[in-house]
């Protein structure tokens, strides 16, 4: 008897999309034992690609508020199935999970998917997704969904250079390597390659052996922590905390305060950052146990 496969995500670029199918492909092999099928996530109103500098800034407040859009509801062949395992795609706004990801969890949908199902969450991001991935399994967990395993691939590149690369790729379309910039995003070697994580997948589904899937995945790259942007995200959840709010209260001065925020969010990139990163190299001394306990953690499924 076959098992059902459900692959979930959203996606602008491709990018998720493509990584998310190679992952489900060892499972497309064995066709005689799993029935795969794909539902992607989509808006009634969706965001554009490429994205204006305006449109982009102004979706931060309902992006870190994770306030939902309307979305269409999934086709009833997706809905009436019950799945064995689910394949979750998704990409991080403003340190957390986009708005159409949102939207699907908020939506009624998301959980008679979700309950009682094993779960592999998998994101595409720049390179701070820690902490996106928390509130991520908040979400599991009330809907009691079986988290089992994550995969997190990023911008292997420099904090700085992604930046650059990520605002090019976001606000005209070209991801590809240009003058003395690298490709943005995650590498084509490492999406054309993900499908060695779907291969320990299913081989820890086969073996019904849960357990020791996230170790597995670990030990194969799966999971990168850098414990500088752990601690970058760890402020700019604060103070996106306090813009964000501001701007959702403040309608009337909307406008000039994404401007604001704007200014504000380039000179933390560009001046605060690496202060930050000054001190937190002095201090790696002294916090080496704590940031070892951090990223075991982090690499993990616990929610504490």
């Amino acid at each position: 008897m076959q098992k059902n496969v459900l692959v979930i995500y959203y996606t602008q670029t491709g990018q998720l999309g493509d990584i998310m199918k190679n992952i489900a492909q060892p499972f497309e092999d064995k066709i005689d034992e799993y029935k795969v099928t794909y539902y992607q996530i989509q808006l009634k109103k969706d965001f554009p690609f490429p994205w204006s500098s305006d449109v982009f800034f102004n979706t931060f407040p309902e992006s870190y508020l994770q306030i939902p859009s309307e979305i269409i509801p999934p086709p009833e062949d997706v809905l009436n199935k019950k799945y064995d395992l689910i394949l979750f795609g998704y990409q991080v706004w403003y340190l957390t999970p986009s708005i159409p990801i949102i939207s699907f969890l908020k939506s009624g949908f998301a959980e008679a998917l979700l309950k009682d199902t094993p779960i592999v969450t998998v994101s595409a991001t720049r390179n701070m997704w820690m902490l996106s991935q928390e509130k991520l399994k908040v979400y599991l967990k009330n809907m009691n969904a079986k988290l089992i395993g994550n995969i997190a691939l990023v911008d292997r590149h420099d904090n700085y250079t992604s930046v650059l690369t990520i605002l090019r790729w976001l606000t005209t379309g070209e991801k590809q390597k240009s003058g003395m910039l690298p490709a943005a995003g995650v590498s084509d070697e490492e999406i054309n390659g993900a499908g060695k994580y779907g291969k320990i997948i299913e081989n820890h589904f086969d073996n019904n052996d849960f357990a020791n899937l996230q170790p597995d995945l670990v030990k194969n790259g799966a999971v990168e922590i850098r414990p500088f942007l752990v601690r970058v995200e760890k402020v700019g959840n604060k103070i996106f905390t306090v813009w964000s709010n501001l701007i959702i209260k403040k309608k009337e001065k909307r406008p000039l305060l994404i401007k604001f925020f704007k200014v504000y969010l380039m000179a933390a990139i560009w001046i605060i950052s690496p202060i930050v990163l000054v001190f937190h190299i002095l201090l790696a001394p002294v916090l080496w146990s704590k940031r070892q306990k951090q990223k075991k953690y982090l690499q993990g499924l616990n929610l504490k």
